[in-house]
């Protein structure tokens, strides 16, 4: 039996046990949630791996990791879902059809992460490939960005079980500056002597109009939330508003974080002050190159024919580990659409196939090591 059928006759655990996941819901923000959900996988991946994985507690948040030997491969995934709860109560379309899994977080990515341990297991559970899983990447990983480039630093590659962009694989992903911009101004009564006041609400938009205009083809700068003002009789004394930048090479990520930190007002006695900056490097696509190839011969060997490659806007873990120079392949999971949509789905007959695919590579992988 080959890899490749192997895997597909365990399609159907394979579906149940992304659903079951799924109805774990596992907002960022909700710890005991996310503690069930991570309880509920490392059972999951200790039956199939014969092995239990390490419980990592970071600011009561949980993650799991099975290590890998130094220098091998790391799978990479999380188990947090933007979705609420309350979100599977009121789930538009049916969670299963005949091809179709459809759940809050089954695309993002929890159906990813049945992939890889199913991956592992059909490989024996090689101690050259390990597993982290983690419960805060979907607001930017503020607590586990240490252990995550710790973690990575420490193998050869990184494989991102996030979700494919229409089955291709990514190859970069641009990079994530965050941004405040605030200014001060001088409140007064709007209809007895406005000509006292600073009104901070024009001042502010003068800035978002300048903000804006930094962003430059792939460069994206997109002023998004904003406030301003107290009453609405007075001249507003405050406000701000929230920037989010997205740039392919980190030349262009430097470049803007110089220009909007050096941003002065335009109205006398107005004060502007910026906080913030890069919170992901971009993943650049030359660093994934090496990887790319073997995929694509993986895919080869496995009779998939030619797979696809794209570069995306949004962000993940794996810009954590490119960014630090870890070779880097993203998009290794699921195949369906939607993330982050109401009615995000995956196909389930893609499952085995995309588990077979990272099991080939991860073989590749510790064979070149070798």
């Amino acid at each position: 039996m080959t890899l490749l059928d192997e895997l597909t006759s365990h399609t159907e655990q394979m579906a149940q046990a992304a659903l079951d996941l799924c109805r774990i819901e596992s907002p960022s923000d909700d710890l005991p949630r996310l503690a069930e959900v991570a309880e509920h996988t490392a059972a999951l991946g200790t039956r199939l791996l014969g092995r239990s994985p390490q419980r990592i507690t970071i600011q009561e948040r949980p993650a799991l990791y099975w290590e890998p030997t130094p220098g091998g491969v790391l799978l990479l995934g999380h188990l947090d879902t933007v979705w609420p709860v309350g979100t599977l109560a009121r789930w538009p379309i049916p969670l299963r059809t005949e091809t179709r899994l459809s759940a809050p977080g089954v695309f993002d990515m929890k159906a990813g992460v049945v992939q890889g341990l199913y991956a592992m297991a059909a490989l024996d559970a090689p101690p050259g490939c390990g597993l982290l899983l983690t419960t805060d990447e979907e607001i930017g990983s503020p607590v586990f960005r240490p252990l995550i480039e710790k973690t990575a630093a420490r193998a050869g590659a990184v494989l991102v079980l996030e979700a494919s962009a229409d089955g291709a694989l990514k190859t970069g992903r641009k990079g994530v500056s965050q941004y405040v911009v605030r200014v001060t101004g001088r409140a007064a009564h709007a209809g007895l002597e406005p000509e006292n006041g600073v009104n901070a609400f024009l001042e502010l938009a003068e800035q978002a109009r300048t903000v804006a205009s930094f962003g430059t083809g792939a460069l994206t700068v997109t002023p998004t939330l904003a406030t301003a003002g107290t009453t609405a009789n007075t001249v507003p004394a405050e406000g701000h508003f929230h920037v989010d930048a997205r740039a392919n090479t980190r030349g262009e990520q430097e470049f803007l974080h110089a220009r909007i930190t050096t941003l002065t007002a335009t109205r006398p006695r107005a004060e502007v002050a910026v906080e913030g900056g890069p919170i992901r490097p971009p993943m650049e696509t030359a660093q994934a190159a090496p990887l790319l190839a073997a995929a694509r011969a993986a895919a080869a060997d496995l009779g998939f024919g030619d797979i696809g490659a794209v570069s995306v806007g949004g962000a993940s873990d794996g810009n954590l580990t490119a960014g630090i120079g870890i070779p880097t392949l993203d998009g290794l999971g699921a195949v369906g659409a939607h993330a982050h949509a109401e009615g995000e789905y995956v196909e389930i007959a893609e499952l085995p196939k995309r588990a077979a695919l990272v099991a080939e590579l991860v073989t590749w992988l510790l064979e070149h090591k070798r």
